[in-house]
């Protein structure tokens, strides 16, 4: 696979733990955290979005990343995507 579709896939996955997560949590959606995980993958949906196609892979991941950070608080899932970043420049 090449390293773009590697990152996508990582973005993918974070992607639906997050919705898992915020499908089982009941209690917590009107949580100010859960605001800013939507506001982060709103971000990222618009990006990717883009009608030219023309998207920063870079930002995507970032937001996609912040946003599972709220939720999870780990960072150990988001280690993978700063080596794919780093060895893609």
């Amino acid at each position: 696979m090449q390293t773009k579709q590697i990152r996508l896939r990582r973005v993918q996955n974070l992607a639906h733990d997050i919705m898992v997560e915020m499908n089982s949590a009941d209690k917590q959606k009107e949580n100010e955290s859960y605001r800013m995980v939507i506001d982060h993958l709103s971000r990222a949906i618009g990006e990717l979005s883009d009608p030219s196609g023309d998207y920063s892979l870079d930002y995507v991941e970032e937001k996609v990343g912040t946003a599972h950070y709220k939720i999870f608080k780990n960072m150990k899932k988001l280690t993978p995507l700063r080596k794919t970043k780093e060895s893609a420049r």
